[in-house]
């Protein structure tokens, strides 16, 4: 009886795991081929550049006086984005730069892990604060990685 109970729940728990959604990363992790670097820093900077407008917006917001129940609801919002672009970056860089592009066997593999380990916790610190400053210093970090990483000066609209 316990033998026939523990594989109902053995089941029950594999149901629940396709029943339940998944969130999609930043890559699968199979060689495919398809993803490219200079896309993923793109997306990085314009990541970057969301949080910036968002921590921008919630100053705003604050500077305006006594909230409204409006302004709240901008603000928590714009904090929601905030979060989403960092969590973004974070998840970027731990499951395609960290998993799959940067290599042990690179001759810069310290460099760059050092600049990988400075985008992430840049990403982190922008989810603790308002602060510009914060967003200005993830942009810089994501081009010191680029650096790192291609061994050449970025190539970006927005680079500087």
């Amino acid at each position: 009886m316990l033998r026939t109970l523990s594989r109902v729940t053995a089941l029950a728990i594999v149901v629940a795991g396709f029943a339940a959604p998944s969130v999609a990363l930043a890559h699968c992790q199979v060689p495919c081929g398809i993803y490219g670097d200079q896309l993923r820093f793109e997306q990085l900077l314009e990541d970057a550049k969301t949080i910036a407008k968002a921590q921008a917006q919630l100053n705003e917001l604050l500077a305006g006086g006594q909230p409204t129940a409006q302004s709240v609801n901008q603000m928590a919002r714009w904090v929601m984005t905030k979060e989403e672009h960092a969590g973004h970056v974070q998840d970027t860089m731990q499951a395609y730069f960290l998993a799959q592009r940067i290599k042990a066997d690179s001759p810069r593999y310290v460099e760059q892990l050092k600049a990988a380990h400075t985008v992430i916790t840049s990403a982190m610190k922008c989810k603790q604060s308002a602060d510009g400053t914060t967003a200005t210093a993830l942009e810089e970090a994501i081009f010191d990685l680029y650096r790192a990483y291609e061994g050449k000066e970025p190539e970006f609209e927005s680079a500087k």
